[in-house]
């Protein structure tokens, strides 16, 4: 093939380091936008970002000249070094180490888009630990409880 052709939906997600609870308005909105930058910058081009107050969701096309890894590491490494230039409060921000990446199948955007727009309203009922959870049964990702909160 002359032409090297890639449609990767990518879903990703990761939380602030032991999930402390620091993004909120109006500091959430901008966080979002600005990871939303990032992916666009490196040609992931952003469908949507959300989140709450302790994780982050992304949904992206992952783009043919990254990695996955580099994706998250420019995306992690940036904005932490970001939002600690909003204030005093944000000194000690740092997200988790790890973090979820699911490939969504091009009929499910849609229901991802909201499922990440309706996140606040999601968390009223359910918390990030039970929803990532949720996330490794869907996906078959096998896991040990001991190391995936660190």
């Amino acid at each position: 093939m002359g032409q090297s052709l890639v449609k990767n939906y990518i879903h990703i997600v990761f939380s602030t380091k032991h999930r402390e609870p620091l993004i909120y308005p109006p500091i959430e909105a901008e966080l979002h936008a600005y990871l939303g930058g990032i992916c666009n910058n490196l040609e992931c081009t952003v469908i949507k970002v959300g989140g709450y107050t302790d994780h982050i969701h992304i949904l992206c096309m992952l783009s043919k000249k990254i990695a996955l890894m580099k994706l998250m590491e420019e995306l992690k490494s940036h904005s932490s070094k970001w939002i600690k230039t909003k204030g005093s409060g944000y000194k000690n921000f740092f997200w988790q180490d790890g973090y979820g990446a699911f490939s969504v199948n091009p009929s499910e955007v849609d229901t991802v888009i909201a499922y990440i727009a309706n996140q606040h309203v999601h968390h009223s009922k359910k918390t990030f630990q039970d929803e990532y959870r949720a996330f490794l049964k869907k996906y078959h990702v096998e896991y040990d409880e001991r190391y995936v909160w660190d």
